[in-house]
Order: C-alpha cells, then sequence, then structure tokens
C-alpha cells in the first residue's frame, strides 16, 4: 500500500509538472502573439475604441445596480468554484467590463429586440444583416480573453453606432436579435479554426456558385424491359483512339506535377490548432419550428452542423436568463457534444431555474484540502433586466448596411462584391466574378444581381471567355421576356429569348434567331406543335439596307420545319409527325407518326411540275407531281380528291407560316429596340411606402 502510495505521489507530481509547463509555453506563446498583435495596423487608420465617446450614454453604462452586484457575487463565487475544481482548464468569460468599464454578466449584455422589417423575423436574415452592417475586427490575443486580450464586451447600441466589432460583439448582436425573434438562441464562447476566426474564406467555394445536389434518377421497375444492344463501333476508330490517348499523357502528368505543386502551395498546419477563441451562435431545436440544432458564424452568416469539424471545442454558452458551462469532451470538436442543456453531467447551469443549489462537482485532487468552502450556498436567482438600451436600427441604416459603401469577399477562384439597394444608378447589389486561376488574374464568367429594375432585370450572367451576355426577368415585363441571350444588341447577330409562355396565346417558350436562321419551341398548343425551324437566305445586294425595318428588304423564307406531337385522338397515319415546307422549291414534304408496330412512317411530298408556269391561287395536282407512301392507311387516303383537299389546305397554311415568321421578325426586332432604349435608360422603382427614397424623388416625378 505505501509503494501504492509513492506511485500515486510521484505521477501527481508528474502531472503538475506537465500541467505547469504547458502553462508556461501558453504564457510564453500568448506574450509573443501579443507582441505580433500589437504591430499589426487597424482596420481603419486613427480610430481607438479607448477613445470612444461615452458620456451620452444612459446611467444602467455606468452604473450596477444592486440585483447587479448581487449577480457579479454569485458569478465570483461560482467562478471560484470552478477554477478549484478544473484547474486545468481556461477562465470563463463571465463579466468583462464594458465601454464605460464597469463589470457586466454576459447575460445582461443581451438586449432581446424584434426590430420592425420583415427579413429580421427569421435567422437567415438577422445572421445577414449582423455580417454585412459590422466590419470584422480580430481579437487581440487570438489564444485568451483576460490577460492583455479580450478584457471587455461593448453593448449592441455601442456595436451598431461604430458598425464593428469582434467575435463576441457580432455574436451577442445577433443572439439579441434571434432570441427577439423567438429563437432558442445562445451565445457561445469556444475555439475554432483559423480560417473561421480570421475570416478566410479563400479556400472555401462562394455560395453563389454551388450546385443544388442531384436527385438520382429512378430506375425502371419493370425487369423485363428491352434492353437494346450497344452501338457497334470502328476497331480502327478505336486504335486511333488509344493512339491519341498514349500523346496525351505527357501532358497529363505535366498537369498532375502541377496539381502537386499546388498541394505543397496549400497553408500549412496552424500551430495554434485548437487554441484559437472564437463566438458564435447556438440555435436548439424546437422554437420557431426549428427541426435541428444548428450553428451560425456570426462573421459569414452561415449556418453550419452542429458536426462541422470547423468547430474545435466548447467552453460555455449563454442566453439572456442563465450561463452553463460545457463538462463534455471536446477533443473530437464539437461532433459529439450532447445540447441537452437539462443534463447535469454534460451541462453545468450557473443559476438553477428551480431553486436548487449548483451541481459542481464536489471531488478535488487533494481529499483533505479545506480551501474550499464545503457549505452549499444557494444558487438560485433572477437574472436583472439588460442594462443595454433600447437596440434601434433605422430604415436609412437598414437599407445602406456597407459603412465603406459596399463589401468585398474573397473565396476560392471568386470575388463576390456587395452594394446597398440604390447605391448604384443602374440597380446593381451583388456581383460574382469567377476566375481561372487561384491568383484571381483571369476572369471567366460574370453574375450580377439587380433589385428595384422597372425592366424587372434581375439577374444577369457574362461568359467573359465566349462574350456570351445573358440577362433574366422576373414575371410582368411587358414583352413577357424571362430571359434573353446574347453578343450584342444588334439584330440578326445571334439572339436567344426565353418567354414566359403561360402569358402567351402561342405556348412559345423560347426562340433563337441569327442571320441564316429561326428556331421557334411551344409548350401546350392544342395542335400539338412543339418546334418550327426556319432557314432564311441573303437579302437582295440591290435593294437598300433593313436597318431595323423588315419591310424594305426582307430576308427570302427558304424552309419552314414543322415538329408535332402524338395526338392520341388520331390514327398514326393521319396525325403529321414532320411538316417541311420548301418556299422557294415549291416543295411540300409530310411525314407521320408511326403506331407501337409499324416500322416505317407514311409520306406524302408535293412537288412543282417542271415546265409548267406557276400562277396564283392555282392548285394542279396530278400523279407526275405528288409522292406518297403510306402502306398503313386506308384506301381513301390514296384517292386523288383526298390529296387534292390536303394540298389545298397545306398552301393555305404556307401562306399562314410566311406572314408568321414575318411576325416573329418585327418581334424581334421590337423586343430588341426595347433592350436597347431599357438599357440606355434605366429607371429604379421606388415603393410607396419607402418615404426615405420617396422624399430623395425630384418633385416633377412626385
Amino acid at each position: 500500500m505505501e509503494a501504492l502510495e509513492e506511485t500515486e505521489e510521484v505521477e501527481q507530481t508528474l502531472e503538475d509538472a506537465n500541467s505547469l509547463n504547458v502553462s508556461d509555453f501558453l504564457d510564453d506563446l500568448e506574450a509573443d502573439i501579443t507582441e505580433e498583435e500589437a504591430s499589426v495596423p487597424s482596420d481603419v487608420p486613427g480610430f481607438d475604441w479607448s477613445s470612444i465617446d461615452t458620456s451620452h450614454l444612459p446611467s444602467s453604462y455606468k452604473t450596477n445596480s444592486r440585483q447587479e452586484k448581487e449577480l457579479l457575487q454569485l458569478a465570483d463565487h461560482f467562478l471560484a468554484q470552478y477554477t478549484h475544481l478544473c484547474p486545468d482548464r481556461k477562465p470563463l468569460f463571465v463579466h468583462p467590463v464594458n465601454e464605460c468599464g464597469v463589470q457586466k454578466f454576459v447575460s445582461t449584455t443581451l438586449r432581446p429586440t424584434l426590430l420592425p422589417f420583415p427579413e429580421l423575423y427569421y435567422w437567415s436574415g438577422c445572421a445577414s444583416f449582423v455580417c454585412d452592417y459590422l466590419i470584422m475586427e480580430p481579437l487581440k490575443c487570438p489564444i485568451t480573453l483576460v490577460r492583455k486580450g479580450l478584457h471587455s464586451l461593448y453593448s449592441p447600441t455601442t456595436i451598431l453606432r461604430y458598425q464593428r466589432g469582434n467575435c463576441f460583439d457580432f455574436t451577442v448582436l445577433l443572439c439579441s436579435l434571434l432570441i427577439g425573434a423567438g429563437y432558442d438562441a445562445y451565445c457561445v464562447h469556444g475555439y475554432a479554426t483559423l480560417e473561421m476566426c480570421s475570416l478566410d474564406q479563400t479556400q472555401e467555394v462562394c455560395p453563389l456558385l454551388r450546385k443544388p445536389p442531384e436527385v438520382p434518377e429512378e430506375e425502371d421497375p419493370n425487369k423485363y424491359s428491352i434492353k437494346y444492344p450497344v452501338d457497334p463501333q470502328s476497331k480502327f476508330e478505336l486504335q486511333q483512339k488509344a493512339k491519341k490517348e498514349e500523346e496525351i499523357e505527357p501532358q497529363q502528368e505535366e498537369e498532375r506535377e502541377e496539381e502537386v505543386v499546388m498541394e505543397v502551395e496549400k497553408p500549412k498546419r496552424d500551430p495554434l490548432h485548437g487554441l484559437r477563441v472564437h463566438a458564435w451562435v447556438l440555435v436548439l431545436s424546437g422554437k420557431r419550428k426549428v427541426p435541428e440544432t444548428f450553428f451560425i458564424n456570426p462573421f459569414t452568416g452561415n449556418h453550419h452542423s452542429t458536426r462541422d469539424e470547423c468547430f474545435l471545442g466548447i467552453e460555455s454558452i449563454w442566453n439572456h436568463r442563465n450561463y452553463w458551462v460545457n463538462m463534455q469532451d471536446c477533443r473530437q470538436g464539437c461532433k459529439d457534444l450532447s445540447f441537452d442543456l437539462s443534463d447535469s453531467i454534460c451541462w453545468e447551469m450557473m443559476f438553477s431555474e428551480n431553486n436548487e443549489p449548483s451541481q459542481l462537482p464536489t471531488e478535488s485532487p487533494k481529499k483533505d484540502t479545506d480551501d474550499v468552502e464545503k457549505e452549499e450556498i444557494d444558487m438560485s436567482f433572477e437574472m436583472p433586466l439588460s442594462w443595454v438600451a433600447r437596440i434601434k436600427v433605422s430604415c436609412r441604416e437598414y437599407e445602406n448596411p456597407f459603412s465603406q459603401g459596399k463589401k468585398v469577399i474573397m473565396y476560392n477562384k471568386a470575388k463576390l462584391e456587395k452594394w446597398a439597394a440604390y447605391a448604384n444608378g443602374d440597380g446593381l447589389v451583388e456581383r460574382v466574378t469567377v476566375y481561372a486561376d487561384s491568383d484571381c488574374t483571369e476572369e471567366v464568367e460574370v453574375k450580377e444581381w439587380f433589385k428595384h429594375r422597372e425592366d424587372l432585370l434581375y439577374m444577369r450572367e457574362v461568359n467573359k471567355q465566349t462574350q456570351l451576355i445573358t440577362d433574366y426577368f422576373r414575371p410582368g415585363h411587358p414583352l413577357l421576356l424571362k430571359a434573353h441571350s446574347y453578343t450584342s444588341l444588334d439584330p440578326e447577330t445571334g439572339h436567344t429569348v426565353e418567354y414566359y409562355h403561360t402569358a402567351r396565346e402561342d405556348g412559345l417558350w423560347k426562340r433563337f434567331e441569327n442571320a441564316t436562321e429561326m428556331t421557334e419551341y411551344f409548350v401546350g398548343r392544342e395542335d400539338f406543335l412543339h418546334m418550327r425551324h426556319i432557314e432564311l437566305g441573303e437579302r437582295d445586294k440591290k435593294m437598300p439596307a433593313a436597318g431595323r425595318g423588315t419591310d424594305a428588304n426582307p430576308r427570302p423564307i427558304v424552309q419552314i420545319k414543322e415538329y408535332f406531337h402524338r395526338n392520341p385522338e388520331k390514327p398514326a397515319d393521319e396525325d403529321v409527325e414532320e411538316r417541311i415546307f420548301m418556299v422557294i422549291d415549291d416543295i411540300i414534304q409530310l411525314t407521320y407518326h408511326l403506331e407501337v408496330h409499324d416500322t416505317i412512317p407514311s409520306k406524302v411530298i408535293f412537288c412543282r411540275v417542271i415546265g409548267r408556269e406557276k400562277r396564283e391561287n392555282e392548285i394542279f395536282l396530278s400523279r407526275e407531281n405528288s409522292v406518297t407512301y403510306q402502306p398503313w392507311s386506308s384506301e381513301k387516303h390514296k384517292n386523288m380528291l383526298h390529296l387534292y383537299n390536303l394540298l389545298w389546305e397545306l398552301r393555305e397554311e404556307q401562306k399562314l407560316l410566311k406572314q408568321q415568321v414575318r411576325d416573329s421578325e418585327a418581334e424581334m426586332l421590337n423586343i430588341l429596340t426595347v433592350r436597347v432604349d431599357e438599357e440606355a435608360n434605366i429607371k429604379l422603382s421606388v415603393s410607396m411606402y419607402n418615404s426615405a427614397k420617396k422624399g430623395q424623388q425630384p418633385e416633377a416625378t412626385v
């Protein structure tokens, strides 16, 4: 037994020595970091928190009430117990000083507030407002809070006034808004990665560029479905392909070497990994129909799973009513933590809510110590009201959250720029620039988002390599535009226009036009037409240029093709699938649908009689100028009278189609004319309820 006791004493001595060595190492590391941080210039030259004016602040900022003094005493008693029983843990963030140098309990710094803006009723709106409105300031010392580091926590009103703060300032303001909106939200004091603490998003994909997850296609449950054989392949082509692959292999090896170089250039492991202090928001499930508990990073406004590897540990959490200390092991980060705050084994509550004493463990390393009072002190206490004044945000401040005019965020091969509404004359509020390289020198694509435009343009994509521009419109445009792709607004230079087809009578949803052809796509038509393709010839060079009109010198129509879906109410040999009008050659060709058991479609071709002059409104039909192949049709469809009536109908259809083509050309010219005018005279709409913007408009427009 004596030998066992001696062994235990030696082990205890070694643990104490290791603890002292770690403590000394952290102290030296803290001193070095503080000296380095002191040389870092401030984000805004000349700004100093110690020189802010506090004379206008209410008395609650400068003094403590009787309840607040009692609260601080109970907190000190809790800290004394905690420090004795958990000597290896970092000091808790409990009662820092405010902007007036007065100690305040962290729970009373929260001021639950519901601001009168619809977006701020939801967590995403609150998080976006906080991260856009405030400028991020790093902690003075990234690994500690008490000595030479963060020893103060300013009120949310002061943070809003100066529009800047560190992670704790961001968190307290965001948590105040979330609690006011009805969420079960808590401030978290813990540890995170270097990228999260320093707001470094250069290794992340821009959220506006993330593709939605692909939904896997369901397999055909019919196991007896026909499996078609693989297309035959030429052995010679396969040999040629193998030779090309052999030639490409050296290039692929060079690319692999470049990838290895890129991996070498990746940032090295952070020497302070697991020690960097950070604050964020915890939202528990339950209230506001939140299905699952999640974190919010206040710097970015993004939500994260509680199993996210960026969060490395939690010391404590608090809301406006209580304070909890995490008693769980965080060596695996936060992925295995339980957030059941009623579990006294996982979370130690500072103030009991049911008039029971605090349940801190009573065991200590030395059982015979008399340094700690063994008697239990009643920790039940009613939290005082917040000492912070009412949080106010004006409409002007809410609509213009960027103190520096705009906000720039760098992502992996992308740059995101944000502006306030009405800050730009064209309504631009966001722009994402995608680059081909990590140094962001070669632009590949630019995406822009707009607001309050009268032409209802809300997004624009520009491909920098092909110079293709695509504009997207909200419903309600006078021309029913949905999207417009082009390289130039000049006519006949290649335009693709998409429409809100449900608002059109003809069911047209997309049209493509260039100098030689036009293709139209339809949806939901009663005649089952789904595509029309028009080939156009060159204009007569002797005639004057068309300019922006089609009457002077129109392009000749060479051919019109129409494609139809199957009409189940008609027999297949009477239901046209393809209809071709060769206008110049005066040929009409019909191809019919197939039945399930058929293999060859029926066809009818009407040709011009060679050597016969064409007369207006004359229908000449003979067996010389008509070719029919209808193996599945009845005899009545093969007689000449039926073909004559069919040809008469087709001639009338051809006249209507030619007029529709001219109307489509005129419509495209009108669209380009309107778009040129809209881009030259951009107008922004102002809501009748926006009194601030209404007052800025000239009296002539009121």
